[in-house]
């Protein structure tokens, strides 16, 4: 069961946003209040999109598709990587290549070359070679690696895409957007939410923001790989009566257990209750506390 609670989001620093000045006003529904020229994001909106983009994730998965995970920023490169292979699913955390949604044919061949040159390299054919063939090749699988390595056993378009900051994947949204792949997106509170199927309104420049987020997406993965195989394991108990007897006595299932357990209390209230750790309302001239792996750009 995935979990995830205010006082998570606020410890990940998920309700800081940009710069007033910075921010774009289609977000200003996801907008709490205003502290310092800081704008902060309600907590509560966020709440319900993490779980609307949980059941999209989880529903895709248990239908046989796949997940694509999104982020090229250092921020969040580690992270998508880490919980993309926790989860089995791919991710591009380096560069994102022109046409890799809308020209996929193509980038299906670099994938082989990729592969090739693997190969190339485990079955002995670089001994037969110059130092400097070896080397060259050597460079070109690098750079392959490095670009394509996430999806390199992507043999179809994903079945929805989970994207980190879509001002700097704005090209992978417009892919995704013309092939009609569902994205589950972070927005930040300079981003446009417009066009995004799940929008979560979040922080997407702090660190352990952006792992939280990506941690909640890899967890309906697993827990939608997991439903798919006690249904696998409860179609063979079908066809014998004593296997079905003893999966309903050892293996149940809780619908309750499936939805993201959600403290009840307001944003407003959360605020109150971190506010020693977040403002200093004492003194005018105090500034917002930013967890350090905040980062604001200038673009």
């Amino acid at each position: 069961m995935a979990v995830v609670t205010m006082k998570n989001l606020l410890e990940s620093g998920v309700h800081f946003g940009h710069q007033v000045k910075r921010w774009d006003p289609k977000m200003k529904k996801y907008i709490f209040a205003e502290r310092n020229g800081i704008h902060i994001i309600d907590l509560q909106k966020t709440i319900q999109a993490i779980k609307d983009a949980y059941d999209a994730v989880r529903k895709t998965v248990a239908a046989g598709k796949t997940v694509l995970f999104i982020g090229t920023k250092k921020q969040a490169q580690q992270a998508v990587q880490k919980e993309a292979e926790r989860c089995g699913m791919f991710y591009v955390n380096n560069r994102w290549l022109g046409g890799m949604l809308t020209n996929f044919t193509t980038i299906k061949k670099s994938l082989l070359r990729l592969k090739k040159l693997e190969k190339m390299e485990v079955d002995g054919t670089f001994e037969n070679l110059t130092k400097k063939e070896i080397s060259s090749l050597a460079k070109e699988r690098t750079k392959l690696q490095k670009n394509l390595g996430g999806i390199k056993e992507m043999k179809e378009l994903p079945g929805i895409l989970f994207i980190i900051d879509t001002r700097k994947e704005a090209i992978a949204v417009a892919e995704a957007q013309r092939m009609g792949i569902p994205i589950v997106a972070v927005v930040d509170t300079n981003c446009n939410p417009e066009g995004i199927n799940f929008p979560i309104p979040g922080n997407d420049d702090a660190i352990r923001a952006i792992t939280l987020f990506t941690q909640i997406i890899a967890n309906a993965v697993v827990e939608a790989d997991n439903e798919v195989g006690l249904k696998i394991i409860e179609t063979l108990g079908d066809e014998d009566e004593d296997m079905e007897n003893l999966l309903n006595t050892d293996i149940s299932i809780k619908e309750e257990d499936k939805e993201i357990d959600i403290e009840k209390y307001t944003t407003e209230e959360a605020y109150k209750a971190a506010k020693e750790e977040t403002f200093e309302d004492d003194d005018e001239d105090a500034q917002i506390q930013v967890d350090v792996d905040k980062v604001y750009n200038d673009e």
